[in-house]
């Protein structure tokens, strides 16, 4: 049975070239393309966005898992996410890599706790299926379970 737990809302005004502002204002950012595509600095763009969420929700996920295994995480484990914006054909699309660090944990504890976070991470369970997206343990690749593919 499905129970919402949270809704945010934010609004874009001008596309990438614009402004995007939180129902609440805790997100109030100038936007561009990136800079690598002609954009400006100092404005972010929906990559950046997407790939800031995307690490956040990963790692909490880890920690999730990794209390239900009886395990601790090091307070310094890192996800780091790379999205890539790409062309194929007339549409566009985006590919991510999720880079786990978990400090200190052998690699098969590691490998366990990343497909079991990459099965109940809400962008993980989103994306799956719609985007690719790797995933890495202390830029590796990972030995992904066959359901999580």
């Amino acid at each position: 049975m499905k129970k919402n737990l949270y809704t945010a809302d934010a609004t874009a005004t001008g596309g990438r070239s614009g402004h995007v502002r939180s129902s609440d204002s805790v997100i109030d950012l100038n936007m561009s393309v990136p800079e690598g595509l002609g954009g400006k600095k100092g404005a972010t763009n929906p990559e950046q966005l997407f790939a800031a969420g995307y690490a956040s929700c990963f790692q909490q996920a880890l920690i999730v898992i990794a209390n239900r295994e009886n395990q601790t995480l090091d307070p310094a484990s890192t996800v780091q996410c790379s999205v890539t914006l790409f062309q194929e054909g007339e549409g566009y699309g985006l590919s991510a890599v999720l880079d786990v660090d978990l400090k200190g944990m052998d690699l098969q504890t590691a490998t366990d706790i990343v497909n079991k976070a990459h099965q109940i991470c809400p962008y993980s369970v989103g994306t799956r299926g719609n985007m690719e997206v790797e995933l890495k343990i202390a830029g590796q690749p990972a030995a992904v379970a066959a359901d999580n593919a």
